[in-house]
This record gives C-alpha cells, structure tokens and sequence, in this order.
C-alpha cells in the first residue's frame, strides 16, 4: 500500500505496508474528489456493536467457519501501524462494516502475538495491514485494497461475500489461461475485483514478483472500454509498477502522457484512484517523460493542478488533504533545482499539517495524521517543525516510538548523526511486543553501523540485546521476523567485510548460534536462523 509515503522512516522502521521493500509503506487513502470517505465514516455515529474478533487462533477460526458456513476475513496488522490505524478509524468504525461482520468470522492477528510471524509466512503475509477473505473451506478469494477508500473498500467485501470466484480464476480468465477450457466473459464487477485487489500485498499469491508489472499491463489493454473508470485504474496501477520495477528508466511516451492527462481531467477517475492519483505522480510523471522536457513539464502542471485544488478541497478529511499535499511537493521535486519548492508550496505544507494537528481527536487517524503530517514538512525541508510536531506528540501517543523514528530520520537528513542514532536507541527502549522490537532493534543496528561504523562497543551491545531477546521458539524465525534478522546479518557481514570487527562479530555469531541451538532439530526455523549468517557473505568465520 503506498500514497502517501508516510513518514521517511518506514524506510527505516519496517514500515506498515509492503510497498518497496524494506516496508517503504504509508498509510491507505480514504477519500474522493465527491464523497471523501474518511469525513464520511468520522461523522458517522459510532457502531452499536462491536466486531466479534477472533484473535490469534487462526485455524479455529476457520473451524468455526466451516462449521457456521461463513466466510473468513483475516486481518493482519500492529498497534502501531499508520495505515492500520487508519483502517480502524474509516472501515472498522463503521456500522455497515461491523454489521456485515456478523455475515463472516473475523479474525484478528496481531503481528506480536503468538505465532504470528508462522502464520504471515502460511498465508504469504509481509506488510501491515494485509486484509484477506476466504471461502469457508480456506480458498482465498481475493486481498482487500486498505488503500482505497471507505466506501470502494465496502464494495469489493461486499462482492467478496456475494459469491465472487475466487481473484485468481478471475485473473486466469482475463488473461485467458484457461488450460484449454472456455473462458467465461468477464463482468463489471469481476474486472473492478482486479482493478481493486490489493497487488502492494499480494507477496506473489498470485503471480511472481517480476511478472507484476506486464500482468498489470495487460490487464489494462484488456478491460473493455465500458468499464472507463476500472479500465483507468488498471492502467494508473501498471505504469506505478513500472516505474518501481528492476531496471525501470524514463521513457519520452506521448501517448501515455496524453492518456494520463484525459484521467486527471475526468473527476470520476480521479475519485475512483485518488490513492494512485495521489500516491504515484513523481514515479509515473517521471516513467512516461523525460527530464526538463516540454512534456514532463506539461504533465506535472496538470497533474499538479488536480493535486491543488484536492489539497484546497474542504469536503476531504485532513488525511486525504495532507495526502495531496505531499503528492504535491514529490511531484515538485521531480526537476526542482537545488530541491528549492516554491514558498507556496512549503506554506501549504504548513498549513495542511497545521489543519491535521487541530482537527483530528480520533486516536486512531491522529496516528496516521500527525505522522503524515510530519512526513510532509520534513520532505518539504521543514525539518524543525516537523520534529516540534513529532516531539509535542510523543506523550500523547499510544505508540511513541513510532513517532521516535521519525524523528531519527529526520536527524539523520539533517546530517546530525548523533541525534539520529539517540532516537533510534530511544525508540528501541521504548518499543513493546516481541516482533515490534525485533524490528526497531535491527532498526538501531543497522542506523549505527551506517551512521557510526566506528562505534564497535555500542554495536555489538545494540546487536547482542536484539538477539538476547529472541525467544528460542520456531514462531520467531518466521516471515517479518526472519527478513529483519537477515538484513541485520548482512549490514553486519558488511560491516566487517574486511574482517576488522573479527572478534565483536564472532561472538554475534556464537550468541545467534546459542539461540538457533536451543530449536528443535528437525524445525525449518532451525535450518532458517543457523542459516541467517550463511547468507550474509563477508561475516567473520
């Protein structure tokens, strides 16, 4: 899930959702140019009842499921991810969805409970929040967009749970692989469940990571011209997968850019994309045109001006305004010179953080607002205002450490590596739930081995208390859990590629094979954590 690039430090921090990885994810987008979904679900009244969840037990909850004949809607998330949060406070909220909710068995695991990380791996889970439904029976049928908005995310559950195939006969039929057997016609609402699964989640359920991009083109050509909305969407998604794919380098496309600017130019496009709208203007801008040419130029105006005037839009949610805004000032940068943005802009950005701070009393969409806002000051170079907002925060927040990150990042942009790894080490302290430090605690490490390579004591401490906190389960070798670890093996192996921290990574080693040890001989996660430093070439012997 990607619009807004919320806050620089899911580069650094795990980031919420899978969008390039390491989790440079950001929180979904509720909102439209008409009926922003966010103000919608705000001002609704709260839910008389609440959702039945069924936490961590994942398998009894499908024993339930059988058994009552219902659907499964899985959800996996944290408590301190953004764009988990904002899921809460404009889907979850919502009575239509809670009284839906009694139509499938909920399931709720959370990314620290117990076996979570075993389970991300089962069903090929990677970022917060993935949403998936399935048949009684355990088929999958399709990953819901938490990046869409409310209102469109209502709409795909409910052709979800009214019998839909299953996204993945549904994609073998549009792409006409049918192993010889005629392929039923697809309708309107099979192409808007493709146009609407979430492809940032699908960690290759579907189809292999390389192949994401042309399979996202070819749905595009594909979908019938009386689909025009869905049709624009699959095309929006294939060029911002091009753009982010291996080896992806601009190209002078009129033709895309004339197609792009007829999108921009039709308000219900822009309603029915505004996370692509607002999410990908820089990657797509700079796919289909070249560097300081006439048709960059004409491209980013128009797409700056749609930008605009959602960013002055009253009817939409700070969210969605702060959503624009950041589009805004990335676009900006795309051939600005020496990074100057106009004064306009950076009051905007301003103003939009400014707006966000005094409106949103929500707990569950300040988390997202007050860490969009940040982000977007900081990337309009506003780095002390981002940093008294992160900071004004920080007692008020149920997840400070998130905002802690954020305040790292911008240290380190600042080029004040001191401060940058001081709030890295403060957000480890204050991290809680075992996976949650895992991740901030390879979040430290890697911050001072990048930031203070020289500082060998306070590495192989930081190092030595993320391992000596692994529990010697097999569910912490999984998923999440395991790509962290082994990020931090290589920055590590990296570290010492000339082997002269032979000694401090020597005794990491032994302390990690301590650990690995204490694993049932014949477990996967046993072959997975002896193999983490196997993997990482250059680690001391």
């Amino acid at each position: 899930m990607r619009p807004l690039p919320l806050l620089a430090v899911m580069l650094l921090a795990a980031g919420c959702s899978k969008a390039p990885d390491p989790g440079a994810g950001a929180p979904p987008k509720a909102g439209a140019t008409a009926t922003p979904a966010l103000a919608a679900s705000a001002a609704a009244p709260a839910a008389a009842v609440e959702i039945a969840w069924e936490k961590g037990d994942v398998d009894a909850a499908f024993a339930k499921a059988k058994a009552e004949n219902k659907p499964v809607f899985l959800y996996w998330g944290a408590v301190w991810c953004p764009p988990c949060n904002q899921v809460k406070a404009t889907i979850f909220n919502r009575q239509d969805f809670v009284e839906r909710s009694r139509h499938f068995v909920p399931v709720y695991l959370d990314g620290d409970s117990k076996s979570a990380q075993r389970q991300g791996a089962r069903f090929k889970i990677g970022g917060y929040p993935t949403m998936i439904l399935f048949t009684p029976d355990g088929t999958e049928i399709t990953r819901l967009p938490g990046e869409a908005d409310a209102e469109q995310y209502m709409q795909v559950l409910a052709l979800g749970l009214g019998g839909a195939r299953p996204v993945k006969t549904t994609l073998a039929a549009a792409l006409g692989k049918g192993g010889g057997t005629a392929q039923p016609a697809l309708s309107g609402d099979d192409w808007r469940m493709l146009a609407y699964y979430s492809w940032d989640t699908d960690e290759q359920a579907l189809i292999p990571k390389k192949d994401l991009a042309p399979t996202l083109r070819r749905l595009a050509q594909a979908c019938p011209p009386s689909e025009a909305a869905t049709a624009a969407r699959l095309k929006l998604k294939a060029l911002a997968a091009e753009s982010k794919a291996a080896g992806a380098k601009p190209a002078d496309d009129p033709a895309a850019r004339d197609e792009i600017a007829k999108m921009l130019a039709d308000p219900t496009i822009v309603r029915e994309s505004f996370d692509l709208v607002t999410g990908y203007p820089r990657e797509i801008a700079g796919q289909v045109s070249l560097p300081k040419t006439e048709g960059r130029a004409a491209l980013v105006a128009a797409w700056d001006a749609v930008l605009s005037r959602l960013a002055a839009d009253p009817a939409l949610s700070a969210a969605d305004r702060l959503s624009a805004v950041g589009a805004r000032i990335d676009l900006a940068k795309l051939d600005a010179v020496d990074g100057k943005l106009p004064e306009a802009l950076l009051a905007g950005a301003r103003e939009a953080a400014a707006r966000g701070d005094r409106e949103t009393t929500n707990p569950y969409a300040r988390e997202t607002v007050i860490n969009g806002a940040a982000y977007v000051l900081a990337s309009a170079g506003l780095y002390a205002e981002s940093d008294a907002l992160l900071t004004a925060e920080l007692a008020r927040s149920s997840t400070p450490y998130y905002a802690m990150l954020g305040l790292a990042s911008n240290a380190k942009k600042r080029g004040d590596k001191a401060g940058a790894v001081d709030w890295a080490e403060k957000a480890y302290a204050a991290a809680a739930g075992p996976a949650t430090r895992l991740q901030w605690g390879v979040t430290y490490v890697n911050m001072l081995v990048d930031l203070t390579p020289e500082a060998t004591a306070r590495i192989e401490q930081a190092a030595g208390q993320v391992i000596a906190e692994l529990e010697p389960v097999p569910d912490t070798f999984y998923d999440r859990n395991h790509r962290y670890l082994e990020r931090m093996a290589k920055k590590l192996a990296d570290w010492n590629r000339d082997k002269p921290r032979q000694e401090a990574v020597k005794r990491m080693k032994t302390q990690l094979a301590g650990v690995c040890a204490k694993l049932p001989a014949g477990d996967p996660a046993r072959k997975s954590c002896d193999g983490l430093w196997n993997a990482s070439k250059g680690a001391a012997a």
